[in-house]
């Protein structure tokens, strides 16, 4: 161990943090701590409640309830300008770096070095970029553009960027999730060397074989609660152990699918790479049939949906969808080949919030059922309303604002609108996410429904009770490929995660 925290007062403390979004409970009642110069991990599965909690921390978001001690003063929330005074700097999984402008310019955005005559002191900035890359033992030209670097080197800077503001503690969210077994090895040496300098650092990360390499402590967050913490002081320890805190919960949690026979091949998916560059990718789905496809945040399973789909464009590959050869270079290429694509993101691409009900569902499927120039939406409200009274939309009309609803009815409405278009086949990106419980024993009633018609349903999840209970089959999605196949008397989260993690 790289200090003896049982004899110091933490640097900071974060006493039952709540918080909540529609539908959600992210976190309930945390308590967690870090202490000068130690590397504490937060591993759990996706939306266990991790990087929110750290977002509270960063003063992203605002708690329901708790207190955050930091350097012994107590507040009940921080604000982003707030956290960065006391020393606090986040590493974002997402890229918040510029691509046109160059490694210095990005290190020093808003901490711009200047002339006397308030220009950009280009050679200054430069100069002190170069000495900070220094410091890290890294080997980077900090005149070159960001659009330029590799996805490991555009990392580092977002490393270093954090560091010019001289934080004492560092927030590192699943910093190497992109990077190959070579660059892995150097952001774990770095973050050491981070952490001999004093710097606190709370490091969240999937990769379980990581975390065990440079972890003082590791805390497993489980559905928005501390599960346990563990002291790393041997650097050895049972990763099966970690991996059951992360996924252990009772089967009676599961919802039950009714199974039935699944028919014949209907799409064949052969050689599909995204990028050049990219892995091949290979898999067949049934007519009846949940194809799972499971995966950690950056995995790549939504670019492939998202490729199948046509909503973005793939470098090459086979498509086969009822023994036809399909190019899908366009949603409008896979709407009329018969496949419904039920998105992530529902309110910014699945829906027409400040439309009706009735607009939002006929908005795919009208313009092939009639084929007149001139429409009346209206008068094809008999059309719509018996798929209503199927998926149990809870409205007063159909000509209410689909942003009225609640979360569960507006995803009701999503598969609606793919209902109505007669799809055969459904491609699902975290179908339920953000809606209640009851709202997801519905909106699965309504996928076995589906399957039973003979339709086939590839869902992309993060839900390991959802994966396990409706999936046939599951597709593992591994740094762009598939990382292996589960049957469906073999699925269970340990398996999914030791797959998911390459264990």
């Amino acid at each position: 161990m790289s200090f003896a925290y049982e004899s110091k007062t933490p640097l900071v403390e974060m006493i039952n943090i709540s918080k909540s979004f529609p539908g959600v409970q992210a976190l309930s009642d945390i308590t967690f701590d870090l202490y000068k110069g130690e590397i504490h991990c937060l591993v759990g599965e996706n939306g266990a409640g991790k990087s929110t909690l750290m977002k509270v921390l960063s003063g992203a978001h605002n708690p329901d309830g708790g207190q955050i001690t930091i350097n012994g003063d107590s507040y009940p929330a921080l604000t982003p300008r707030l956290s960065q005074e006391l020393g606090i700097s986040i590493i974002y999984q997402e890229n918040d770096l510029i691509p046109s402008m160059s490694v210095a310019e990005n290190m020093f955005v808003g901490l711009e070095k200047t002339t006397r005559f308030g220009l950009l002191d280009r050679a200054s900035t430069e100069k002190s970029a170069q000495e900070e890359v220094g410091k890290l033992g890294i080997v980077l030209d900090v005149r070159r553009k960001v659009e330029n670097l590799s996805v490991s080197e555009q990392q580092y800077v977002k490393i270093l960027k954090a560091l010019v503001l001289k934080p004492q503690i560092l927030l590192m969210d699943e910093p190497t999730s992109m990077f190959n077994v070579k660059d892995v090895g150097t952001v774990l040496a770095l973050t050491q060397r981070i952490a001999k300098q004093g710097i606190s650092i709370i490091y969240i990360s999937h990769f379980l074989k990581e975390v065990v390499q440079i972890a003082d402590r590791i805390t497993v967050i489980r559905d928005g609660l501390v599960v346990n913490t563990y002291k790393n002081e041997s650097r050895d320890m049972d990763l099966d152990v970690i991996t059951m805190d992360m996924v252990g919960r009772s089967v009676d949690m599961f919802y039950q699918k009714e199974q039935h026979e699944v028919g014949e091949i209907v799409l064949c998916v052969r050689d599909l790479q995204l990028t050049k560059d990219s892995p091949k990718i290979s898999f067949e789905v049934r007519s009846g049939e949940i194809l799972g496809l499971a995966g950690m945040v950056g995995s790549g399973r939504t670019e492939i949906v998202r490729a199948l789909t046509g909503a973005d464009r793939y470098y090459a590959g086979i498509i086969e969808y009822k023994g036809k050869s399909l190019m899908l270079h366009s949603p409008e290429d896979s709407i009329q080949a018969g496949f419904a694509h039920i998105t992530e993101d529902r309110q910014q691409l699945g829906l027409m919030l400040g439309q009706s009900i009735l607009e939002n569902m006929t908005i795919v499927g009208l313009g092939r059922k009639i084929k007149n120039f001139f429409l009346n939406i209206k008068r094809h409200q008999p059309l719509v309303e018996p798929l209503i009274e199927t998926l149990d939309i809870k409205t007063p009309s159909l000509f209410q604002e689909v942003q009225n609803l609640s979360g569960g009815n507006q995803q009701k409405v999503v598969l609606g609108k793919w209902l109505f278009a007669e799809s055969d086949f459904y491609v699902f990106d975290e179908p339920t996410r953000g809606i209640d419980v009851n709202s997801k024993a519905e909106f699965y009633r309504l996928m076995s429904m589906l399957t039973k018609e003979g339709k086939s349903i590839i869902m992309v999840s993060s839900d390991m009770p959802e994966l396990i209970s409706m999936s046939d089959r599951v597709l593992v999605v591994r740094k762009g490929e598939i990382a292996g196949e589960i049957p469906h008397d073999e699925i269970n989260e340990e398996r999914i995660i030791k797959s998911a993690l390459g264990m």
